[in-house]
């Protein structure tokens, strides 16, 4: 556990460094993992410290935009230093459809992030143990978020069917593609 972290040092670091689109070029920076913090993203996409959530929208953000994912772990990463944090489901919850024009959607997390629907960015849907259906959209790189379950229904009621392999589809299209929001129960 690293005994030196700071959010407020590491907000400072985070601003230094942005990059285009207020991204830091995390991908360049290679520095010494300092162990485990106190911080983790709950389920609901609530970001904690502590224990205690971490009320300051900018500094979600800021958080955000140096998250990186290795395999199955999750990292704050800046120039310097290099700290792990537990992720609950997702580290973005997908909140809103923000655009529908020229058979594309862009959708909003709740981190800011605008997010186009394509191949870049695509969209899977997992079905629980429950057999609730479970979205996910690729935010960047390898971070997902997961679509609220509002966005979901919202983007069903819009769905039209398609056949995948002899099996009817419920889905949507975006980028020129169809995405498969589910199979469609049998009659």
């Amino acid at each position: 556990m690293s005994n030196s972290f700071s959010p407020l040092n590491l907000a400072k670091q985070i601003q230094a460094n942005a990059g285009e689109h207020g991204l830091p070029p995390i991908h360049q920076w290679s520095p010494e993992f300092c162990g485990d913090i106190d911080m983790s993203i709950g389920r609901d996409g609530q970001w904690y410290y502590m224990g205690s959530p971490i009320g300051r929208a900018s500094l979600v953000r800021m958080f955000s935009t140096i998250l990186l994912k290795e395999g199955e772990k999750y990292f704050l990463v800046t120039p310097v230093e290099k700290v792990g944090i537990q992720v609950e489901d997702t580290p973005f919850i997908i909140t809103q459809l923000v655009e529908e024009q020229s058979d594309t959607l862009v959708f909003l997390t709740n981190v800011g992030d605008k997010v186009v629907l394509d191949k870049e960015h695509p969209l899977r849907v997992e079905v629980s143990e429950s057999g609730e259906p479970q979205p996910y959209l690729l935010v960047r790189d390898n971070l997902e978020g997961r679509l609220h379950r509002n966005l979901f229904y919202q983007l069903v009621e819009q769905a039209v069917e398609q056949e995948i392999d002899g099996i009817n589809h419920l889905g949507i299209y975006s980028s020129g593609q169809f995405w498969s929001l589910g199979e469609m129960p049998e009659v």
